[in-house]
């Protein structure tokens, strides 16, 4: 069973929705007990990095996540929960959770596409989604140049080392970052058709693996 963290952060009933067409079980919970039994937990959020850090730090979420990490709970966040598990946010100047080494930043608007003019901020959109490294993981079965769905303003800047996969918009940008284990993606698996669902899967199916060798 996987748990959809519940932070009043949106976008919960979405990714419930995707698991639910791929036959997985899962819940959305706030409950300590519940997240720590679960196979696997997605963090997911929209709306802004300042608004989201004071519900989990006001209901002790952030630090009942710092030890669902610590105890190498597989976990997948998901836009504002791939932002916010960076050190900080230039949304609301926010000091963020400090899982992953970084700092979430805004799209400038001096950016242009390829031919010159403007990109339009929000990023909203599809966009291909290129991984580092060819065997990632949460990528196996999704064909090269596969587009996810964006809707953001802000993206992460991860220390290079946690790069996991980039996109091109007005600039090259981290698109997933973390490690085997816990990653996070700046785009939106749950709207991005038949390879969000796959990524999801590929996260279940490592879930699964995880507690088939405890």
């Amino acid at each position: 069973m996987l748990a959809i963290l519940d932070y009043k952060a949106g976008n919960q009933t979405s990714v419930r929705r995707a698991l639910d067409h791929l036959g997985i079980e899962c819940t959305i919970t706030d409950n300590a007990d519940v997240l720590r039994s679960a196979d696997g937990v997605i963090f997911p959020g929209v709306g802004a990095a300042g608004q989201a850090m004071n519900e989990l730090t006001s209901t002790g979420l952030d630090s009942v996540l710092s030890s669902l990490i610590d105890s190498g709970k597989p976990l997948l966040g998901i836009c504002v929960g791939c932002q916010i598990m960076l050190d900080s946010s230039e949304e609301n100047t926010t000091t963020t959770l400090g899982i992953i080494p970084g700092i979430c930043r805004r799209f400038t608007g001096d950016m242009t596409e390829e031919d010159g003019t403007p990109v339009r901020i929000p990023h909203m959109g599809w966009n291909a989604v290129t991984p580092k490294n060819p065997d990632e993981r949460l990528f196996r079965g999704i064909e090269p140049g596969a587009e996810f769905y964006y809707v953001h303003s802000y993206y992460p800047d991860a220390d290079a080392q946690y790069v996991l996969a980039t996109t091109t918009y007005g600039h090259e940008f981290c698109a997933m970052h973390g490690r085997e284990g816990l990653w996070a993606v700046q785009f939106h698996p749950e709207k991005s058709g038949r390879p969000g669902l796959a990524l999801l899967k590929n996260f279940h199916d490592y879930c699964l693996e995880v507690k088939d060798a405890e």
